[in-house]
C-alpha cells in the first residue's frame, strides 16, 4: 500500500511539472503487470521515433483503475481484461474512440522445474499434496478473474477454494512458484515464457472455460497529452509494435 501511495504521489508531481513547463517531454502509461517486458521495449521504440520518454505503471489492472478513478495524471491505460476498462467508460474516464484492443493471451498452470508433485492438468490441483495454489486476487487481477471462471467451469471451485493463497499481479503468482512457495500457480502464458526454465506449465486452460483475454489500450481523459499518448497507441497497433508483442507471446487480434 505505501508504494502504491508513493507512486501516486509522484504522479501527481509528474503531473504538475507538466502543466509548469509547457509541453511535456514523456507520457505515463499505466499497463498491466503482464505487459512488463513487451511495453518496456515498445517504450524504448517510441523513445527512438519521438524523443519523448515513457514512464510505466505496471501494476494490477484493477489497481490501475482506481488510481484513474481517483485522478491520478496518467496518458494510456493497458489494460488485461475489458472489465477495467468498460468500467472507466461508462464513468467517462477514458477516450472511447481511441479505446484497442491490441492482444490477447493464453491462462496457464505452471509448477516449478524443481517439484516432486505430479500434476498433469488443472483436475490435479484437488490433489491433497497440493496444498497451495497461487492466483492473481480477483478482486483487482483479471487472471485470478479468469482463473475463478475456469475453476468454476472445471467443477473445481469448492475443491480448490481452500488452497488458494492471493497474489497483487501474475508477476508475484510466478515468483511465488519459482521459489517454491506455492505448488503451482495460474498465470499467462506470456508470464510463463517469462519464467523460463525456471517453470513448467502443466496445461492450459480450455478456451471455452473463460471470456476471452483480451487487451485493450486506451487515452485516459484527463491526459492533457492527447496528441503524445496517441503516438503511443498507434505504435502498438503498428507493424512494429506488434510484432514485438508476439515476440514476447501475445497473439494479435488485428
Amino acid at each position: 500500500m505505501k508504494i502504491r501511495l508513493v507512486f501516486f504521489f509522484a504522479l501527481l508531481i509528474i503531473s504538475a511539472c507538466r502543466t509548469n513547463s509547457g509541453p511535456a517531454d514523456s507520457i505515463t502509461v499505466s499497463a498491466a503487470a503482464s505487459l512488463k517486458d513487451a511495453f518496456n521495449e515498445i517504450g524504448s521504440l517510441y523513445k527512438t521515433k519521438t524523443g519523448r520518454e515513457v514512464n510505466f505503471n505496471f501494476a494490477a489492472s484493477g489497481v490501475l483503475q482506481r488510481q484513474i478513478e481517483t485522478g491520478a495524471p496518467i496518458d494510456v491505460f493497458a489494460s488485461a481484461a475489458e472489465k477495467q476498462m468498460d468500467d472507466l467508460a461508462a464513468k467517462g474516464l477514458i477516450d472511447a474512440k481511441s479505446r484497442r484492443n491490441f492482444a490477447q493471451n493464453t491462462l496457464v498452470l505452471v509448477v516449478s522445474q524443481n517439484t516432486k508433485l505430479n500434476l498433469a492438468g488443472f483436475n490435479d490441483l484437488t490433489n491433497p499434496e497440493v496444498t497451495k495454489i497461487a492466483i492473481g486476487n480477483p478482486k483487482t487481477v483479471p487472471a485470478g478473474q479468469y482463473s475463478e471462471q475456469v475453476f468454476g467451469k472445471l467443477g473445481l471451485k469448492d475443491a480448490v477454494q481452500p488452497k488458494l493463497v492471493l497474489a497483487e499481479d501474475v508477476r508475484q503468482v510466478l515468483d511465488w512458484v519459482v521459489r517454491g512457495d506455492a505448488d503451482a500457480g495460474v498465470v499467462y502464458a506470456t508470464d510463463a515464457r517469462i519464467g523460463g526454465e525456471k517453470v513448467r506449465m502443466v496445461a492450459s486452460a480450455p478456451e471455452d472455460s473463460h471470456e476471452p483475454i483480451l487487451y485493450p489500450l486506451a487515452i485516459v481523459k484527463n491526459s492533457g497529452q492527447e496528441q503524445a499518448a496517441k503516438e503511443f497507441v498507434e505504435l502498438v497497433m503498428s507493424a512494429e509494435g506488434q510484432a514485438i508483442l508476439q515476440k514476447y507471446g501475445f497473439t494479435t487480434v488485428l
